[in-house]
């Protein structure tokens, strides 16, 4: 008879010991929380040495680097690609858009994939498929092909861009992820930031080709490091994918296939079945009282098999978007992504046409707006922490997601300035040292922001961080293909100043979205876990 256990979880470093085998017990209370994130693992990847947390860190961050470096580093080379292949300047720009398209949306698969197979299976492939389109890509002979290439190098980068946030919340504790996602945010801002210097370092000493055989280099290393010294990192254990499979079992009767081939059923008494669907349906709630709760199965998650039903990758990301501070902040970390895609591209186009510049010297421009989002990144990433820190003193030591998003106040009244600032210093063809640090600013403070909005979609989606991070990636790279495809256009028809004092508007009302959420959010949250209660 399959029975489900809940069992109290010690406080303090207590709850920390990894749980070494599953026992048979019944919970027939229904008013228990159950805190999905300190459930007993083997081998918890939480308590692993300080080595081995930081070399997963650091594989998963370089990983990142270079999937981010091939977002960006063409755009120095545009008008040699341009000449070389006869193309235009739309084709241009759907080389750019595809990829920012695919990076988007395809992590919705991968993280599917990762919470069946685990990370680093995941890892590998996505790594062999990117090594595989930079190939194609440096042996490129028409725009179309390149274009086609540009969707397959997308579709390998996009894995660790993703995933790589969810194995952060696999190796570290909740009061740890703003500093690490700062660190980590700040590995594909590294990308962008010395994307152009190398690609236009690279276009003009060996030609545009040059930057995806350095890419193909690269992407080989990662594969060899995710090989050998990457240790996967997810736990069934604290994945809601096999815990709903689990409560398919309790309440449907429906036989399950370990993996020794035998069946099991699932014939419970109707409390029991009560009970396990009561104990499912609370693993989604946050708000976890100082006395945690943990489940443990005697089945073993590692028993069940799961159906299609589990494992689509659509009816997660739905779930996610059922909440309403899920959709204002992935529409508001959305619309800063595209902001600053449009800019890249259209601040290229400028140095390129107005001040004459050459590939190497646009790259060295672009690296101002990387370096202010290297240090928005790493210092946003600190300041979160301290504010979740202060207050969660201030309220007795406890928390809410929402908290997160107060520390992104303080970045939010520099950035509209800096983007009017931009827009006409741009227009009027003033000094470029001034586009410099109007760059600086801007990457400062949009990403000090980011950074906040990240942290709060994995505190605020606990179970699901792989599918929130996922769901960004998609808002992400579906709003910067917009803003691509029409940059052009725009900017031939309304100049830089009017482009970008358009933007400014737009980011005016993403941070009163980010405003709103951080007043309301908390309740629409709890809604939104009652309203799953209820299914």
């Amino acid at each position: 008879m399959a029975t489900l256990t809940v069992t109290e979880a010690p406080s303090g470093s207590e709850h920390k010991t990894p749980r070494q085998k599953s026992d048979v017990k019944v919970s027939t209370g229904t008013n228990d929380t159950i805190d999905i994130e300190h459930a007993p693992v083997n081998d918890d990847p939480r308590q692993w040495s300080r080595t081995r947390k930081t070399m997963t860190l650091c594989i998963v961050s370089l990983a990142t680097v270079v999937s981010a470096l091939a977002s960006n580093i063409q755009n120095p080379s545009n008008l040699l690609i341009e000449e070389d292949l006869h193309a235009t300047s739309s084709q241009i720009s759907w080389t750019l858009a595809a990829f920012q398209l695919i990076q988007g949306n395809f992590p919705l698969l991968w993280s599917a994939a990762s919470e069946i197979k685990g990370r680093k299976p995941v890892y590998l492939v996505a790594s062999a498929i990117f090594v595989t389109g930079n190939a194609a890509l440096a042996l490129s002979k028409t725009i179309n092909v390149m274009i086609g290439m540009r969707a397959l190098q997308a579709v390998g980068s996009c894995a660790v861009i993703s995933i790589s946030a969810a194995t952060l919340a696999d190796i570290y504790e909740p009061h740890e992820r703003g500093t690490m996602m700062g660190i980590f945010y700040a590995a594909p801002l590294v990308g962008p930031a010395l994307g152009p210097i190398l690609g236009g370092s690279l276009s003009q000493a060996f030609g545009w080709r040059a930057s995806f055989y350095f890419l193909l280099i690269c992407g080989g290393i990662i594969f060899l490091s995710f090989l050998i010294l990457f240790k996967d990192t997810h736990r069934r254990e604290r994945s809601l994918t096999y815990r709903s499979a689990l409560r398919r079992l309790h309440t449907s009767g429906e036989p399950v296939q370990s993996s020794s081939k035998s069946t099991i059923t699932a014939h419970e008494s109707s409390k029991d079945q009560t009970s396990a669907n009561d104990t499912e349906k609370q693993l989604q709630r946050l708000d976890v009282p100082d006395d945690k709760l943990v489940v443990a199965s005697t089945l073993g998650l590692d028993d069940v098999r799961l159906s299609i039903k589990d494992i689509d990758p659509f009816r997660p990301y739905f779930r996610i978007l059922s909440r309403k501070n899920n959709v204002l902040i992935l529409t508001a970390n959305g619309l800063v992504f595209g902001f600053t895609s449009c800019l890249s591209y259209t601040c290229a186009r400028t140095l390129s046409n107005a001040y004459d510049y050459d590939a190497l010297s646009v790259g060295v421009v672009l690296l101002c707006l990387g370096v202010g989002s290297i240090a928005g990144s790493v210092i946003g990433g600190r300041w979160s922490d301290r504010v979740l820190a202060k207050m969660m003193e201030a309220n007795g030591g406890k928390w809410c997601a929402e908290i997160r998003l107060e520390s992104s106040l303080l970045g939010m009244p520099w950035l509209p300035p800096a983007v009017i600032g931009y827009a006409w210093v741009c227009e009027k063809h003033v000094n470029v040292a001034v586009i410099c640090v109007m760059l600086i600013l801007i990457g400062f403070s949009s990403t000090w922001m980011s950074t906040s909005l990240l942290a709060y979609l994995v505190d605020a989606n606990p179970g699901r961080s792989c599918t929130a991070v996922a769901t960004n990636s998609s808002f992400r790279g579906s709003l910067a293909f917009v803003s691509v495809i029409t940059a052009v256009p725009l900017q031939t028809t309304l100049g830089d100043g009017g482009l970008y004092t358009v933007w400014a508007g737009i980011l005016i009302v993403t941070e009163l979205l980010v405003i709103l959420v951080l007043r309301k959010g908390e309740s629409w949250r709890k809604e939104g876990e009652e309203r799953e209660l209820k299914c």
